[in-house]
């Protein structure tokens, strides 16, 4: 397996969304972030789909994931319906941030529903939790990108990355 970048998002602090696109065929995608974080600790991070290049806010989202904690705690999270993926429960730019990778399945097939796993640990001052899972975007309708955003529309802090690779 190899891997070739496709596009990168850099946060500068004036945007509150991170955008990737460039997913042009069936091929399976990656997508992997890390130091995303705004002003505001506690944040919770957010993902949809784009269409053309801009995201998705129907509510087609669908997700189930375990949250791991450093505390000894793991709980099941799931959502149907809703108008996101939510990735990343907190993330605090002072404990370094939300990291994580995530695989992209059927995002060009215009005749499947998109949906992906994930693999994503954020760090607040009480605990670090890591979760593990995937999503769904129930729509068929081929996709070309992926865009992360913010629980508070706060912008993210320079530094923060999410870059798209093309698994080959």
């Amino acid at each position: 397996m190899g891997l070739v970048q496709v596009n990168k998002a850099v946060g500068d602090a004036s945007s509150s969304l991170l955008t990737v696109t460039g997913i042009s065929d069936n091929s399976v995608y990656m997508v992997a972030f890390h130091s995303l974080s705004t002003s505001l600790n506690n944040e919770v991070l957010k993902a949809r789909v784009t269409t053309s290049g801009t995201p998705d806010s129907d509510s087609e989202y669908d997700r189930a994931l375990v949250n791991f904690s450093n505390l000894g705690i793991s709980a099941n999270r799931y959502h149907t319906n809703g108008d996101h993926w939510q990735v990343v429960e907190n993330a605090d730019d002072d404990f370094g941030g939300a990291q994580g990778i995530l695989y992209l399945y059927n995002f060009n097939n215009s005749s499947e529903y998109s949906f992906y796993s994930q693999e994503t640990v954020g760090a607040v001052s009480n605990q670090q939790a890591g979760q593990m899972g995937g999503g769904v975007h129930t729509v068929t309708e081929a996709n070309d990108g992926f865009s992360m955003y913010n629980s508070n529309g706060n912008n993210f802090k320079t530094g923060a990355t999410v870059v798209l690779y093309k698994v080959i």
